[in-house]
């Protein structure tokens, strides 16, 4: 074993002679506990040469998004830190209780540009809190989309529209009929 010590292993339904020689099986390089390969890929049962460590059947830990960081400084109060957030969320409130209160247009809208107001403060801002769920381009492309999704929606609701586009009246019409 080119002067290595070996590990003994227990055989099924016997008990480790010491923890210690269980967790010499699984530390890495730098002796981090999960680290490393374990015990199969070391003796080149699991992953060998060639094979690909790529996709592995645990996750021992995820990344934080790009700009997931605190959005005010840490001895901040908990609210204050995470104001991009509160304030999407309290834009897109009240616009759901403008609706609640038979205002559809103008609660939509609102909806809308408060999903609008998210990319842009994901855009702009290099550290945006809780606001911050996947990378920057997946947020800003997905709050953007959603935002100017519902801002035409809203404009395009009937009766009496604000904003007439022809050929979506005519696939409506088509469809309908």
């Amino acid at each position: 074993m080119n002067g290595a010590a070996s590990v003994k292993r227990p055989a099924a339904g016997e008990a480790p002679a010491s923890g210690r020689a269980v967790a010499a099986t699984r530390t890495g390089p730098g002796g981090r506990p999960g680290s490393g390969k374990s015990s199969e890929a070391a003796e080149g049962h699991g992953s060998g040469p060639g094979k690909s460590r790529r996709f592995q059947a645990v996750t021992r830990d995820t990344a934080r998004p790009e700009g997931g960081g605190r959005a005010a400084p840490g001895d901040a109060p908990a609210p204050a830190r995470q104001w991009p957030l509160l304030a999407v969320l309290g834009a897109t409130g009240l616009g759901l209780l403008l609706v609640a209160f038979d205002a559809f247009r103008v609660g939509t809208l609102l909806i809308g540009l408060a999903m609008i107001g998210g990319a842009a403060l994901r855009w702009a801002l290099p550290s945006v809190g809780m606001l911050a769920v996947r990378s920057r381009f997946t947020d800003i492309f997905t709050y953007g989309g959603l935002g100017v999704s519902i801002v035409l929606l809203a404009l395009m609701a009937q009766p009496k529209a604000w904003l007439k586009i022809p050929f979506l009246d005519d696939i409506l019409h088509f469809t309908v009929r």
